[in-house]
C-alpha cells in the first residue's frame, strides 16, 4: 500500500453536488475512490462517484473515432484514425457552413461535463462554434426552465438559495417535491439534514411518492398528485390569510402584491372560487384537514425553510409552482432570515469563490430555440416559425435520445439532418444517430477545478492516463479549428493545461500549489442565505425589481408574457383514454442516463413502474410481472412494482434508462421519454415531463 499514489478529485458532472474525493492509484491504475479526508466534517460522496472507476474501465469504452457504416441507429460503425474521423468532420461541417451559413449546425452540447472551469461540455462547444461563425443554439435547460424564467421576475436575481448549513436553525423545513436524498443538490445537503431533523426540526415531504427523503430525514409525508402543486400552495396560502397567520409587516416593507394574490385565494378574483382546503383536496388529493393542519404548523414555524424541488416547475404551469413557493414564504416572512429560505429554485445557489473559466466570447450573433424543443426546430424550421433551417448537430456530451422528450421525434430529427458528430466515451442511443463519434476523456483523465454547490472550490486531478484513444473535448475541438480555419482563435495559442493554469492564477486562491495538494479551497462565509442584505436594510439595498422589492404580482412579467401578473392555479387537462399520471423521478444510481449501459449500477436499482396495489389490481397487473405503459408518444414494457409507496392514480418510471426499441415500436428497457411530448410548459416553454398521462394495462403472455 506504500505505492498507492492519492490525489484529489472531484465529480465534474450534472448532479448537483461536486464531492472532494481522493483517487487511490496502483501501478498506473485507479483502484479505488474515498471521501478525501480534508473535507469539512458534513461533506460526504455517493456511490456514483465512489464507483468511477467501473466508468473509466468499462469495457464498452470507445477506442477510437468512429464513422457510421450502416443506417443511422442501426449501430454500425467502421474504427477510423483520428486524422480520418477529423477530416471528415471538418469537410462536412465546412460544407454545410459554406452551402447554408454557419447558423444551418445546432449545438446540442450537454451537461457530461458541467462543472469544470475549462473542460466544460457545453462551453466548449459553445465556443468552438461561436467561431464557426455563430451556430444556432438552444437556450435554457430541461431541469429548471420554468423556476428560471420566473425568480427574476420575482426576487431580481435567479441568486435565492442558501447554504445548507443554515438549515439546522429552522423550525420546519418543508422539502416540497425535493428528493435531495437522491438528487443531493451539494455534497453537504444530506449531512444537514440529518443535523436538523435530530435537533429537532419538523422535516414535511410533499411528494407523490415515498422518497428515500422521507425514509431518511422526513417526519411528515403528504403525498400530493403531480402537477397539482399550486392547488395545494393556494389552499395553504388560503389558510394563512383566513386564520391570521400572515406576516403582515414583513409582507407590507418587503414585497409587493400580496394582497391581489390574497384575494385571488380568498374567491375575490376573476374566477370567483375560494381556494380553500376542501377545493384543494378534490384537485390534489390530500384530505383537507391535513391540508389545514400543515397550513397551521407552517404558518406558526418561525423560521421555516420551504425548498420546492426542481419537479415542481417541470409541470403544466410550473411557472405558477414555483412563484407560489416563493410567495409562501414571503406571506410567512421566512425570506431572508437565518433558518428561513426564499422558496427558490433549489439549485439557485449563491455566488462562489472567484474564478474564471474558458467560456465562448461575447457578441457572436447566434439565434436559439428552446432546448426543450429542439427536435421540432429541425423538423418544422423556418416553415414553422423557427430561426433557421438545420442541416447538422453537434453533440458534445449529451444524450438527447434518452433525455430529450418524446424519443420518437428526437430520432425523426436526427434522421433528418445531413450530418452530425458528437463526442462522448460510450456509444450513447444518441451517438447511434450520429455520423462521426469521437472518443472523449473522463474528468478522471484530465486536470480542471470543478464548481461545486456551496461556497468552496475543489481540485480535480488527472489520476490515469486517457484509456484508449480517448482525447480530452477541448483538443479535438482545437483540431477541428485548425482544419476549419479558427483554430488560433480557439485556442489563443494555449492547450486545455495551460488555460487551467491561467484561470488558477486569476482567481482569488491565495496558494494554488496548496489547492492541488489538498483538492479544496473554502470560501470565507458558510452559513450564507440569499436576500440577507436586502432584508436587513432594504433602502439601502433595494431589489433589482421594478419596485425594488419582491414583486409577488409582477406587471413586468404579465406584460412580457401575457400571463396573469400573479400566480395562478393550473393543472394539465386530462387525456381521454389515459387514467394514470406518470412521474419521472432522478435515480440515485445514475447520474440521468450516464452509467445506464453498467450493469454493476443497473442491479443496485432495479427499473421498475411503481403502481399503487389498488390500480394494479383494476388492471390485473401483478408485483414483479411486466406492464404495457402507452401514451399518445408511444409505449412501452417495463417490470413492474406493486407499492403503497406511491399514491393512487399515479405511477412512476425513473429516468434516464436508454431505450432499446423492437421491430413493433415498442421500447423494451422503459425509458420514459418514449412517453412524454415536446409541447412545452409556457410561457417558459419548459420542460413538464411531470404532467403526462398514461394508460397501463398487464403484458400477454
Amino acid at each position: 500500500m506504500s505505492d498507492t499514489l492519492r490525489l484529489p478529485v472531484s465529480c465534474n458532472k450534472d448532479c448537483g453536488a461536486g464531492c472532494p474525493l481522493l483517487a487511490h492509484v496502483e501501478g498506473g491504475r485507479l483502484v479505488r475512490i474515498t471521501d478525501n479526508p480534508l473535507k469539512a466534517p458534513h461533506m460526504t460522496g455517493c456511490v456514483r462517484g465512489y464507483q468511477m472507476p467501473r466508468v473509466v474501465y468499462a469495457p464498452d469504452r470507445l477506442r477510437a473515432p468512429l464513422i457510421r457504416a450502416g443506417a443511422r441507429g442501426s449501430g454500425q460503425f467502421r474504427e477510423a484514425s483520428w486524422e480520418e474521423a477529423l477530416s471528415l468532420a471538418a469537410e462536412r461541417l465546412g460544407d454545410i457552413r459554406a452551402r447554408h451559413g454557419s447558423q444551418a449546425v445546432l449545438r446540442l452540447g450537454g451537461s457530461g461535463s458541467c462543472r469544470g472551469a475549462v473542460h466544460n461540455t457545453s462551453g466548449l462547444l459553445s465556443r468552438f462554434l461561436a467561431f464557426f461563425g455563430g451556430a444556432t443554439t438552444t437556450y435554457s435547460s430541461y431541469s429548471s426552465a420554468a423556476s428560471s424564467f420566473v425568480t427574476p421576475f420575482v426576487y431580481g436575481t435567479p441568486l435565492t438559495g442558501l447554504d445548507p448549513s443554515t438549515l439546522p436553525h429552522a423550525r420546519m423545513i418543508v422539502l416540497w417535491g425535493a428528493n435531495l436524498a437522491d438528487l443531493r443538490f451539494g455534497c453537504e445537503t444530506e449531512s444537514w439534514l440529518q443535523e436538523a431533523k435530530d435537533g429537532g426540526t419538523e422535516i414535511v415531504v410533499i411528494d407523490p411518492r415515498r422518497t428515500r427523503t422521507m425514509e431518511r430525514y422526513g417526519t411528515q409525508w403528504l403525498p400530493i398528485r403531480p402537477g397539482t402543486d399550486t392547488a395545494l400552495a393556494a389552499a395553504v396560502l388560503h389558510v394563512l390569510s383566513a386564520e391570521g397567520l400572515l406576516d403582515r409587516e414583513f409582507i407590507a416593507r418587503y414585497s409587493v402584491g400580496m394582497g391581489e394574490l390574497e384575494e385571488y385565494v380568498r374567491g375575490r378574483g376573476a374566477d370567483g372560487l375560494a381556494k380553500t382546503p376542501a377545493w384543494a383536496a378534490a384537485i390534489c388529493g390530500l384530505p383537507a384537514e391535513a391540508i389545514a393542519d400543515f397550513a397551521r404548523r407552517y404558518g406558526r414555524a418561525k423560521p421555516a425553510a420551504l425548498i420546492p424541488g426542481l419537479s415542481i416547475q417541470r409541470t403544466i404551469g410550473g411557472e405558477d409552482a414555483a412563484r407560489f413557493a416563493m410567495a409562501l414564504q414571503v406571506a410567512t416572512g421566512n425570506v431572508g432570515r437565518l433558518g428561513g429560505s426564499t422558496g427558490g429554485n433549489t439549485w439557485g445557489r449563491l455566488p462562489g469563490p472567484r474564478c474564471g473559466a474558458l467560456r465562448a466570447p461575447a457578441g457572436v450573433a447566434s439565434p436559439a430555440v428552446p432546448v426543450y424543443r429542439w427536435p421540432d426546430a429541425i423538423l418544422e424550421g423556418t416553415a414553422g416559425g423557427y430561426p433557421t433551417d438545420i442541416r447538422a448537430t453537434y453533440t458534445v456530451g449529451g444524450n438527447y435520445l434518452s433525455q430529450g422528450s418524446d424519443i420518437r421525434k428526437n430520432i425523426r430529427a436526427m434522421e433528418k439532418v445531413e450530418f452530425s458528430v458528437c463526442h462522448d466515451y460510450v456509444l450513447t442511443p444518441t451517438a447511434r444517430y450520429c455520423d462521426v463519434v469521437f472518443p472523449a476523456t473522463t474528468y478522471l483523465e484530465r486536470d480542471d477545478v470543478v464548481f461545486p454547490a456551496g461556497n468552496y472550490l475543489f481540485y480535480s486531478h488527472q489520476v490515469v492516463m486517457p484509456q484508449h484513444q480517448a482525447r480530452h473535448d477541448y483538443d479535438i475541438l482545437a483540431e477541428l479549428a485548425d482544419r476549419l480555419g479558427f483554430g488560433a482563435a480557439f485556442t489563443e495559442g494555449r492547450s486545455a493545461g495551460q488555460w487551467l493554469e491561467q484561470v488558477l492564477a486569476a482567481s482569488e486562491i491565495p496558494d494554488v500549489a496548496e489547492f492541488k495538494r489538498t483538492g479544496i479551497y473554502l470560501g470565507r462565509e458558510q452559513k450564507r442565505f440569499a436576500l440577507a442584505d436586502f432584508v436587513a436594510d432594504p433602502v439601502a439595498h433595494p431589489l433589482s425589481t421594478p419596485s425594488g422589492r419582491i414583486e409577488i404580482a409582477s406587471a413586468a412579467y404579465a406584460a412580457r408574457t401575457g400571463w396573469p401578473a400573479i400566480p395562478v392555479c393550473r393543472e394539465m387537462d386530462p387525456e381521454p383514454g389515459y387514467t394514470l399520471r406518470l412521474v419521472t423521478p432522478h435515480p440515485r444510481h445514475r447520474t440521468h442516463s450516464q452509467y445506464d449501459h453498467l450493469p454493476w449500477f443497473r442491479e443496485r436499482e432495479p427499473h421498475a413502474l411503481w403502481i399503487y396495489p389498488g390500480d394494479a389490481a383494476a388492471r390485473g397487473i401483478a408485483d414483479g410481472a411486466r406492464a404495457r405503459v402507452r401514451s399518445p408518444q408511444g409505449e412501452l414494457s417495463v417490470p413492474v412494482r406493486v407499492t403503497e409507496e406511491i399514491m393512487p392514480g399515479v405511477v412512476s418510471l425513473l429516468e434516464g434508462v436508454w431505450p432499446d426499441v423492437g421491430a413493433d415500436g415498442v421500447d423494451q428497457a422503459g425509458s420514459p421519454n418514449w412517453l412524454t411530448s415536446t409541447a412545452p410548459t409556457e410561457p417558459s416553454l419548459g420542460a413538464r415531463t411531470h404532467s403526462v398521462w398514461v394508460e397501463a394495462v398487464a403484458e400477454p403472455l
